[in-house]
């Protein structure tokens, strides 16, 4: 018997279906974790449910979650969990639901593969290539939001210590001085956000070190390290608050500087190749008409 392109197509179909349907029904056989507190994930959650095409996904990215709640591992879970943090609490999904994201996304860059094989069977390689790439894309927008969270925090710190060494400057406490940044600065967002959860930690009764530590762990980049080991030297040696907080800020101001004038420098090294590109590519968009016309022009004489 001859086996035509249709007999392949449905063997494509039928081998897709045993790998899908396989995992999917070993992951919703498995048993499922309890819902924890969201917390400050749940206040991100219900902003980004204002979106409407993240709202219509919210529910199958739940359903998808509980159903791999039980196959992370303790190790990756935790992991997850940081490089959520480290994000902002993202979109305030939780480790099971950035894990279905995961799926989701392989699952659908798998079935676009499929479509295409079906399609035109010289195509059947984009359904192990699309699963990858869709299982990679959660992952590549997360990483993203933690680089400009980082990003963002880094540049607005400076601005938010100084506003915080004038109003204690002016009479105001700790927790009131972050108040004023939170409540009335024009600092950006992701600043706003971590300032305004230091700012809920001590409503909640926490001492300033315990809070200070948090933010360490919360945004560990050189910048946030440094402001809150300079608080917490100030509050073991009884020295004022406001003081170190000024230190602080200029010592912030003159790092940001620095850093503005070697990426400057880098990038005079970063234009040659793509200079040298553009002029090459110029040069022979100019001479190759030239010597078309100019071989035109000498073979009309002749």
């Amino acid at each position: 018997m001859n086996v035509t392109v249709w007999h392949w197509r449905i063997i494509l179909i039928a081998f897709t279906a045993i790998i899908t349907g396989g995992p999917a029904l070993w992951m919703a056989l498995r048993p499922t974790r309890a819902a924890s507190r969201l917390g400050m994930r749940g206040l991100k959650r219900q902003r980004a449910l204002l979106n409407p095409t993240w709202a219509a996904l919210d529910p199958l990215v739940r359903w998808m979650g509980l159903r791999v709640s039980g196959i992370l591992a303790e190790k990756t879970r935790t992991k997850i969990d940081q490089n959520l943090t480290y994000a902002g609490d993202f979109m305030g999904i939780t480790c099971d639901e950035y894990a279905a994201m995961l799926v989701l996304s392989g699952l659908a860059g798998a079935a676009l593969g499929g479509i295409v094989a079906f399609i035109d069977g010289r195509f059947i390689f984009l359904v192990p290539v699309l699963l990858v790439v869709g299982c990679a894309f959660p992952h590549v927008i997360v990483d993203n939001a933690r680089v400009e969270r980082f990003c963002a925090i880094n540049r607005g710190l400076p601005y938010a210590i100084d506003l915080m060494a004038l109003s204690m400057s002016a009479g105001l406490d700790f927790p009131g001085a972050l108040s004023q940044v939170v409540h009335k600065a024009k600092a950006n967002e992701a600043l706003k956000d971590e300032l305004g959860y230091i700012l809920q930690q001590f409503h909640l009764g926490r001492t300033r070190a315990q809070v200070l530590k948090e933010l360490a762990a919360r945004v560990p980049i050189e910048a946030v390290s440094e402001f809150v080991h300079a608080l917490l030297q100030a509050e073991e040696r009884g020295t004022p608050v406001a003081s170190a907080l000024e230190i602080q800020a200029s010592t912030a101001r003159v790092r940001r500087a620095n850093l503005a004038e070697t990426a400057a420098s880098d990038m005079r090294g970063k234009m040659v190749m793509p200079t040298m590109m553009i002029i090459g590519v110029s040069m022979t968009l100019i001479a190759i008409p030239s010597t078309m016309m100019i071989d035109k022009i000498t073979g009309g004489m002749k």
